[in-house]
């Protein structure tokens, strides 16, 4: 079987919207690390020394390599994240090898 890995950091109050659209598009599984930080074109802005940048999520979503195109498409869309900066950004990679995945199987 073969897998892809996508990875969306997004900040947080974007996490449900993205969770719903994956599992319409084929998603049957997310892992979710809270309060992920980064940075992008800009450098963080602080005001009188504590950060001011949005708390961030990272998702993550293991499917089958037939469904990957549509979920990745469908968090794209459901993010904004070809029409707003700093709305996040998504990934796909290829897994090599996983174990435990049956039930992300094409129906």
């Amino acid at each position: 079987m073969k897998l892809k890995l996508i990875i969306a950091i997004v900040p947080d109050t974007r996490t449900e919207d993205l969770q719903e659209a994956a599992r319409t598009a084929g998603a049957t599984g997310i892992t979710v690390i809270h309060q992920a930080r980064g940075e992008g074109r800009a450098p963080a802005k602080t005001f009188l020394g504590m950060d001011t940048q949005l708390m961030c999520d990272a998702l993550m979503f293991v499917v089958a390599a037939s469904r990957a195109e549509r979920v990745l498409a469908a968090i794209t869309e459901a993010g904004g994240l070809e029409d707003e900066e700093g709305a996040g950004v998504a990934f796909q990679l290829d897994v090599e090898a996983a174990r435990g995945f049956l039930t992300q199987l094409p129906d």
